[in-house]
């Protein structure tokens, strides 16, 4: 039998972390994240990372790991991602993705080829993450605000469209690399998308309890102290939902809670294009954990259909 990736995918704070260590408990797994911010070191609080205790309960790769100065891709999200996973299953244990990241999830589902040529390279590079990070509505507003016209015409699902676009403004010229053209999935292994979801009132509450959370830990703080390593708001990662929104704060331009509702409001507006995103994922298999009484019996139906599928 193939090997198989288990994919626990979700809005932001819909839960994935605990189902996450909960399905690689049972099935003997390890979490490889599909998170654009958990990723990188330093940057603790924003990104909502695994605290100690959940990462001693299951191992994780791709989670603290990036310097946030770096430069950093979805190609190379890939290869690292890859080459955790072939390490996992090296020592026949499962692969579990964890993470609401869509480019991600897409770099491990389908065969997607992310060569590309130099002089556009670092553009688009930068084009990618902002997708990744903030997702195509992002840059389908970055699109309307240099060419309505074009933003008109192109759907914001359509990725690869809107990235050249924005070169042709750029002014960068030569080949535009297909970047998601194809959707052939990968033949490395087999793959089961699992997405949690809930009602969209308790997933709204359990997102303004998150940031107001966040900012009790210290997120204004460690937004500071990135700031004070050389960050700054044109570095890709401080450009994340949470970091932006209090450099904003910390340069004078709104009061504190201003800053929060803001974080509220676009973290809000993010999940709502992460469920937009993850819809597209026909064999999916979608769980609705506000049906369910507790936690507990939700990962066990989980569990029990992840089972049924091998």
């Amino acid at each position: 039998m193939k090997n198989r990736i288990i994919i626990i995918a979700g809005p932001t704070a819909v839960g994935k972390t605990k189902y996450a260590i909960e399905v690689a408990r049972n099935l003997d797994g390890e979490i490889v994240s599909a998170d654009s911010m958990q990723l990188y070191k330093y940057m603790n609080i924003g990104s909502a990372k695994p605290d100690k205790k959940e990462l001693l309960q299951a191992r994780h790769h791709l989670v603290d790991e990036i310097d946030p100065r770096e430069p950093f891709s979805v190609a190379r999200y890939q290869k690292l991602a890859k080459a955790a996973i072939s390490d996992i299953f090296a020592r026949s244990k499962q692969p579990i993705i964890s993470g609401g990241t869509g480019l991600y999830i897409n770099s491990l589902i389908y065969d997607m080829d992310f060569s590309a040529p130099p002089a556009e390279s670092d553009y688009r590079r930068e084009l990618e993450n902002l997708a990744a990070i903030n997702g195509n509505e992002y840059i389908h507003e970055r699109l309307a605000n240099k060419d309505p016209d074009a933003a008109k015409r192109i759907h914001p699902n359509n990725l690869k469209k809107m990235m050249r676009a924005l070169e042709v403004i750029e002014n960068s010229e030569g080949r535009i690399m297909p970047f998601e053209n194809s959707f052939v999935k990968t033949t490395d292994y087999e793959t089961e998308i699992v997405c949690l979801n809930r009602e969209r009132q308790e997933l709204y509450e359990r997102i303004n309890i998150r940031v107001d959370l966040l900012i009790e830990q210290g997120l204004v703080g460690e937004v500071q102290s990135l700031l004070d390593m050389g960050l700054t708001s044109e570095d890709i990662s401080m450009k994340g939902i949470g970091y932006k929104e209090i450099i904003g704060h910390l340069r004078g331009e709104y009061d504190i809670s201003e800053a929060i509702d803001q974080v509220k409001k676009n973290t809000r507006h993010y999940a709502k294009r992460q469920l937009t995103w993850l819809r597209r994922y026909e064999n999916a298999k979608w769980f609705n954990l506000s049906e369910y009484d507790n936690d507990e019996i939700a990962i066990q139906e989980i569990l029990t259909w992840l089972q049924k599928r091998k």
